[in-house]
Protein backbone atom coordinates (compact mmCIF):
# COMPACT_ATOMS: atom_id res chain seq x y z
CA UNK A 1 0.00 0.00 0.00
CA UNK A 2 1.10 3.52 -0.79
CA UNK A 3 0.77 4.08 2.45
CA UNK A 4 3.25 1.66 3.83
CA UNK A 5 6.01 3.35 1.88
CA UNK A 6 6.15 6.14 4.39
CA UNK A 7 6.18 3.97 7.59
CA UNK A 8 9.54 4.24 9.59
CA UNK A 9 8.87 1.29 12.37
CA UNK A 10 12.13 -0.18 13.40
CA UNK A 11 14.17 2.76 12.34
CA UNK A 12 16.34 5.60 14.29
CA UNK A 13 16.54 8.49 13.30
CA UNK A 14 19.11 11.65 14.38
CA UNK A 15 17.79 15.13 13.61
CA UNK A 16 20.32 18.36 14.48
CA UNK A 17 18.48 21.67 15.67
CA UNK A 18 15.63 19.25 16.82
CA UNK A 19 14.26 21.05 18.96
CA UNK A 20 12.58 23.83 17.33
CA UNK A 21 11.17 24.65 13.77
CA UNK A 22 11.63 22.53 11.27
CA UNK A 23 13.77 20.06 13.27
CA UNK A 24 10.75 19.49 15.54
CA UNK A 25 8.23 18.78 13.06
CA UNK A 26 10.79 16.79 11.60
CA UNK A 27 11.18 14.44 15.07
CA UNK A 28 7.82 14.10 15.29
CA UNK A 29 6.93 13.19 12.10
CA UNK A 30 9.60 10.64 12.20
CA UNK A 31 8.08 9.09 15.76
CA UNK A 32 4.36 9.32 14.55
CA UNK A 33 5.58 6.51 12.16
CA UNK A 34 7.22 4.35 14.38
CA UNK A 35 10.77 6.53 14.69
CA UNK A 36 13.07 6.79 17.43
CA UNK A 37 15.04 9.62 17.25
CA UNK A 38 18.22 11.47 18.55
CA UNK A 39 17.09 15.48 18.98
CA UNK A 40 20.36 17.17 19.13
CA UNK A 41 20.32 21.01 19.63
CA UNK A 42 22.22 23.48 21.27
CA UNK A 43 20.09 24.08 24.61
CA UNK A 44 19.24 20.46 26.46
CA UNK A 45 16.47 21.74 28.11
CA UNK A 46 15.00 22.35 24.74
CA UNK A 47 16.01 18.98 23.21
CA UNK A 48 14.26 17.35 26.53
CA UNK A 49 11.10 18.66 26.28
CA UNK A 50 10.48 17.20 22.63
CA UNK A 51 12.17 13.90 23.65
CA UNK A 52 9.26 13.94 26.12
CA UNK A 53 6.94 14.36 22.91
CA UNK A 54 7.95 11.52 21.34
CA UNK A 55 8.11 9.86 24.57
CA UNK A 56 4.42 10.43 24.77
CA UNK A 57 4.12 8.82 21.15
CA UNK A 58 5.70 5.45 22.25
CA UNK A 59 8.89 5.56 21.04
CA UNK A 60 12.70 5.91 22.76
CA UNK A 61 13.99 9.09 22.17
CA UNK A 62 17.65 10.71 23.02
CA UNK A 63 18.02 14.24 23.62
CA UNK A 64 22.04 15.44 23.25
CA UNK A 65 23.49 19.36 23.63
CA UNK A 66 25.58 19.11 20.19
CA UNK A 67 27.16 22.62 18.78
CA UNK A 68 26.53 21.92 15.40
CA UNK A 69 29.93 24.03 14.17
CA UNK A 70 31.79 21.53 16.24
CA UNK A 71 34.05 18.93 14.56
CA UNK A 72 34.64 17.15 17.74
CA UNK A 73 30.95 17.78 18.63
CA UNK A 74 29.72 15.84 15.59
CA UNK A 75 32.31 13.12 16.58
CA UNK A 76 30.30 12.90 20.27
CA UNK A 77 26.89 12.76 18.84
CA UNK A 78 27.65 9.59 16.19
CA UNK A 79 29.04 8.18 18.85
CA UNK A 80 26.27 8.54 21.25
CA UNK A 81 23.60 8.08 18.87
CA UNK A 82 25.07 4.77 18.15
CA UNK A 83 25.56 3.77 21.78
CA UNK A 84 21.85 4.28 22.58
CA UNK A 85 20.52 2.76 19.72
CA UNK A 86 23.54 0.71 17.90
CA UNK A 87 22.72 1.91 14.49
CA UNK A 88 21.46 5.42 12.31
CA UNK A 89 19.13 5.34 9.69
CA UNK A 90 18.21 8.14 9.01
CA UNK A 91 20.33 11.72 9.95
CA UNK A 92 19.03 14.84 9.16
CA UNK A 93 21.30 17.68 9.20
CA UNK A 94 19.10 20.59 9.71
CA UNK A 95 20.89 22.98 12.22
CA UNK A 96 21.77 26.25 10.67
CA UNK A 97 21.89 29.94 11.59
CA UNK A 98 21.72 33.08 9.85
CA UNK A 99 22.99 36.25 11.53
CA UNK A 100 22.49 39.57 10.76
CA UNK A 101 25.47 41.83 10.00
CA UNK A 102 25.26 45.96 9.42
CA UNK A 103 26.92 45.67 5.30
CA UNK A 104 29.28 42.67 3.87
CA UNK A 105 32.52 45.09 4.67
CA UNK A 106 31.80 44.93 8.44
CA UNK A 107 31.42 40.48 8.44
CA UNK A 108 34.33 39.80 11.09
CA UNK A 109 36.15 36.86 10.66
CA UNK A 110 34.60 35.26 13.68
CA UNK A 111 31.35 35.98 12.17
CA UNK A 112 32.17 34.31 8.69
CA UNK A 113 33.75 31.80 10.05
CA UNK A 114 30.90 30.56 12.27
CA UNK A 115 28.23 30.75 9.88
CA UNK A 116 30.05 28.18 7.34
CA UNK A 117 31.08 25.96 10.61
CA UNK A 118 27.69 25.42 11.90
CA UNK A 119 26.20 25.29 8.37
CA UNK A 120 28.84 23.63 6.78
CA UNK A 121 31.77 22.01 8.70
CA UNK A 122 29.93 20.44 11.14
CA UNK A 123 26.91 18.71 8.33
CA UNK A 124 30.01 17.86 6.19
CA UNK A 125 31.80 15.96 9.63
CA UNK A 126 28.33 14.42 10.79
CA UNK A 127 27.19 12.76 7.40
CA UNK A 128 30.63 11.79 7.45
CA UNK A 129 30.83 9.86 9.88
CA UNK A 130 27.14 8.43 9.96
CA UNK A 131 27.13 7.82 6.25
CA UNK A 132 30.23 5.44 6.27
CA UNK A 133 28.69 3.51 8.98
CA UNK A 134 25.53 3.26 7.59
CA UNK A 135 27.57 2.10 4.20
CA UNK A 136 29.20 -0.14 6.12
CA UNK A 137 25.93 -1.72 7.91
CA UNK A 138 22.57 -1.64 6.37
CA UNK A 139 22.54 1.69 4.71
CA UNK A 140 20.23 4.66 4.94
CA UNK A 141 19.09 8.07 4.26
CA UNK A 142 21.02 11.18 4.98
CA UNK A 143 18.84 14.70 4.46
CA UNK A 144 20.54 18.03 4.52
CA UNK A 145 18.30 21.13 4.73
CA UNK A 146 19.93 23.81 2.97
CA UNK A 147 18.17 27.40 1.97
CA UNK A 148 16.85 29.27 -0.70
CA UNK A 149 19.29 31.49 -0.22
CA UNK A 150 22.24 29.07 -1.44
CA UNK A 151 20.05 29.22 -5.39
CA UNK A 152 19.35 33.22 -4.72
CA UNK A 153 21.53 34.88 -2.23
CA UNK A 154 20.45 38.50 -1.01
CA UNK A 155 23.36 40.34 0.01
CA UNK A 156 21.92 40.48 3.39
CA UNK A 157 23.03 36.88 3.73
CA UNK A 158 26.26 36.41 1.36
CA UNK A 159 28.39 33.87 3.96
CA UNK A 160 25.24 31.63 4.77
CA UNK A 161 23.84 31.29 0.87
CA UNK A 162 27.60 30.47 0.10
CA UNK A 163 27.46 27.80 3.08
CA UNK A 164 24.37 26.77 1.79
CA UNK A 165 25.66 26.37 -1.80
CA UNK A 166 27.94 23.97 -0.32
CA UNK A 167 25.62 21.83 1.31
CA UNK A 168 23.79 21.51 -1.91
CA UNK A 169 26.97 20.56 -3.69
CA UNK A 170 27.79 18.18 -0.65
CA UNK A 171 24.43 16.60 -0.98
CA UNK A 172 25.94 15.01 -4.26
CA UNK A 173 29.14 14.37 -3.44
CA UNK A 174 28.01 12.02 -0.62
CA UNK A 175 25.38 10.39 -2.48
CA UNK A 176 28.01 9.59 -4.81
CA UNK A 177 30.91 8.12 -2.22
CA UNK A 178 27.87 6.16 -0.08
CA UNK A 179 25.53 4.89 -2.74
CA UNK A 180 24.22 2.62 -3.52
CA UNK A 181 22.94 1.52 0.09
CA UNK A 182 23.02 5.07 1.37
CA UNK A 183 20.95 7.52 -0.05
CA UNK A 184 21.41 11.50 0.20
CA UNK A 185 19.16 13.79 -0.78
CA UNK A 186 18.39 17.74 0.03
CA UNK A 187 15.68 19.71 1.29
CA UNK A 188 15.70 23.28 -0.04
CA UNK A 189 13.09 25.61 1.97
CA UNK A 190 12.04 28.91 1.64
CA UNK A 191 11.08 31.12 4.69
CA UNK A 192 8.63 29.41 6.71
CA UNK A 193 6.49 30.64 9.27
CA UNK A 194 8.86 29.36 12.21
CA UNK A 195 9.63 30.89 15.86
CA UNK A 196 12.16 32.75 13.76
CA UNK A 197 9.64 34.45 11.78
CA UNK A 198 8.49 36.07 15.25
CA UNK A 199 11.47 38.61 14.51
CA UNK A 200 10.14 40.04 11.20
CA UNK A 201 8.10 42.57 10.21
CA UNK A 202 4.87 39.78 9.36
CA UNK A 203 2.79 42.58 8.06
CA UNK A 204 5.06 43.78 5.48
CA UNK A 205 6.20 39.91 4.69
CA UNK A 206 2.54 38.66 3.97
CA UNK A 207 2.04 41.85 1.78
CA UNK A 208 5.16 41.09 -0.23
CA UNK A 209 4.26 37.25 -0.31
CA UNK A 210 0.85 37.77 -1.94
CA UNK A 211 2.80 39.12 -5.03
CA UNK A 212 6.43 37.64 -4.35
CA UNK A 213 5.08 34.26 -4.50
CA UNK A 214 3.41 31.76 -6.30
CA UNK A 215 1.56 30.37 -3.11
CA UNK A 216 1.13 33.95 -2.18
CA UNK A 217 2.40 32.87 1.23
CA UNK A 218 4.93 31.94 3.13
CA UNK A 219 5.29 28.07 4.47
CA UNK A 220 3.56 26.56 7.64
CA UNK A 221 5.81 24.72 9.77
CA UNK A 222 4.34 20.90 8.98
CA UNK A 223 4.85 21.62 5.30
CA UNK A 224 8.30 20.75 5.40
CA UNK A 225 6.97 17.17 6.97
CA UNK A 226 6.12 15.33 3.31
CA UNK A 227 9.10 16.16 1.91
CA UNK A 228 11.22 14.74 5.15
CA UNK A 229 8.96 11.53 5.24
CA UNK A 230 9.58 10.92 1.27
CA UNK A 231 13.34 11.60 1.65
CA UNK A 232 13.52 9.38 4.78
CA UNK A 233 11.39 6.15 3.69
CA UNK A 234 11.47 3.40 0.98
CA UNK A 235 8.95 6.27 -0.98
CA UNK A 236 12.48 7.24 -1.93
CA UNK A 237 14.30 4.24 -2.86
CA UNK A 238 15.53 5.57 -6.12
CA UNK A 239 15.98 9.01 -5.44
CA UNK A 240 19.81 10.29 -4.53
CA UNK A 241 21.79 13.43 -4.85
CA UNK A 242 18.69 15.58 -5.49
CA UNK A 243 17.85 19.28 -3.86
CA UNK A 244 13.86 19.69 -3.95
CA UNK A 245 12.56 23.04 -3.15
CA UNK A 246 9.99 23.71 -0.67
CA UNK A 247 9.60 27.44 -1.16
CA UNK A 248 5.87 28.60 -2.72
CA UNK A 249 7.82 29.02 -5.79
CA UNK A 250 9.06 32.72 -5.56
CA UNK A 251 8.50 34.56 -8.88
Amino acid sequence: MAQDLFELTGKVAVVTGGSRGLGREMVLAFAERGADVVIASRKIANCEAVADEVRALGRRALPIAYHAGSWDDADRLADAAYAEFGTVDILVNNAGMSPLYPSLEQVTEELFDKVIAVNLKGPFRLASLVGARMAAEAGGSIINVSSVASQRPSPTEAPYGAAKAGINSLTQSLAAAYGPSVRVNCIVPGPFLTDISKAWDLDAFNARAKHAFALGRGGEPHEIVGAALYFASSASSYTTGTTLNIDGLPR
